[in-house]
């Protein structure tokens, strides 16, 4: 009698242990996702100071989750303003060695203010994370 209610008690558990280990599981997956966006975003500035050498970063934005709001998937977004004298051709020119421009997921532009703009999405390494839900 002592081992079946030894199994029924591991039996009742065992949700409770699986639901545990689901959701430490997704936590996880959250963590490196935000991680891989700062790295993502750190590697842009980065790059771009290194390139361009009279640029002043106006402002640094990143974000992780569902960015385009199609479908369930977690993207890494990286966007930063700045300034230089050089073209948007100069520029996609000398990051063209980092990034492959396809005007949707990494692009330059210039704003009306007359500072540029890089924007880059990729997917996350855990791209079907509950946080793209």
């Amino acid at each position: 009698m002592n081992w079946a209610k030894r199994f029924g008690i591991v039996i009742l558990s065992l949700p409770i242990a699986l639901i545990a280990v689901w959701v430490l599981y997704e936590i996880f997956g959250m963590c490196i996702n935000h991680i891989a966006t700062k790295n993502q975003t750190n590697t842009l500035r980065t790059n771009l100071e290194s390139e361009i050498s009279d640029i002043e970063i106006i402002s640094v934005y990143s974000e992780t989750g569902n960015t385009s709001g199609t479908g369930n998937h977690v993207d890494c977004m990286s966007l930063i303003m700045f300034s230089t004298e050089m073209q948007e051709t100069e520029i996609k020119d000398c990051m063209s060695k980092y990034y492959v421009f396809d005007e949707w997921s990494c692009y330059v532009n210039k704003t009306d203010d007359g500072y540029y703009k890089i924007y880059i999405n990729t997917s996350a390494p855990f791209a079907d994370n509950i946080e793209g839900h």
